[in-house]
């Protein structure tokens, strides 16, 4: 059993060192992968599964030709990627915060958004931006309309982020410690704060480990858990042209 985890690509049309860098690490590991996992932001924009595009298309079927299970995850960038889009390219959505099982031991999957509880006006957008009653006004938008929408939420996002102290926009140690307990897990993997590290804790004198997936730029930090000891690993993805 091989299983591979990646997370913040942020493809976008305009940006094509990511999509090929995408593609060509999909070929690479087929074929030796049984699961894939994509833990959130995968597109760097989703405005609904009826937004047919030529990109988006490439994308479906370089999934759908994938020989492994793929499972994907919302990012809070691609929270609404929905069944059709599921079911076109053959993955399975997961819900934030599962458990699975690895070689290395159960383990907590994440997008990672939810561990920020310190970014207070950030974790209010959230919870509106996810809620049932804004997606279904959002999606019954044109296509014109939700992408004048997206990129305000978009140029506050980047403002936010500007504006914010760096420790702010990073998990809440507590919080980890919280999510690690409820799931009874030692193992926690998630994406998010685009800062890759392996690093050790302790909960209730047991041992556990966070391993956090990098973004996609010209490298990425992705996971493999094949045997006992999972390894995080550095692809080069290529330079922007």
């Amino acid at each position: 059993m091989k299983q591979i985890f990646i997370s913040d690509l942020h493809l976008h049309e305009q940006l094509d060192f990511l999509t090929d860098g995408f593609l060509r690490f999909l070929s690479e590991i087929d074929n030796t992968t049984n699961e894939l996992y994509i833990l959130g932001d995968f597109f760097e924009i989703w405005l609904g599964d009826d937004h047919d595009t030529p990109f988006n298309e490439k994308i479906i079927k370089a999934l759908r030709q994938f020989s492994g299970d793929i499972f994907i995850m919302h990012g809070n960038r691609d929270f609404l990627i929905g069944s059709t889009f599921c079911y076109a390219s053959g993955t399975t959505l997961l819900p934030d915060s599962t458990v699975i099982s690895t070689p290395a031991g159960d383990s907590l999957l994440l997008h990672g958004d939810s561990l920020c509880t310190r970014d207070i006006n950030y974790m209010k957008a959230r919870e509106v931006l996810r809620s049932k009653s804004f997606q279904t006004d959002f999606l019954s938008k044109s296509i014109t309309e939700r992408s004048e929408i997206a990129e305000q939420i978009r140029g506050k996002s980047k403002t936010h982020i500007r504006e914010s102290a760096a420790d702010i926009m990073d998990v809440t140690p507590s919080e980890v410690i919280k999510s690690l307990s409820k799931a009874q897990s030692s193992i926690m993997i998630h994406g998010h704060t685009h800062r890759p590290a392996v690093h050790k804790l302790y909960i209730d004198d047991q041992a556990a480990t966070r391993y956090v997936l990098g973004d996609w730029g010209q490298t990425m930090k992705y996971l493999v858990i094949e045997n006992n000891e999972p390894q995080l690993m550095t692809y080069a993805v290529g330079i922007p042209e």
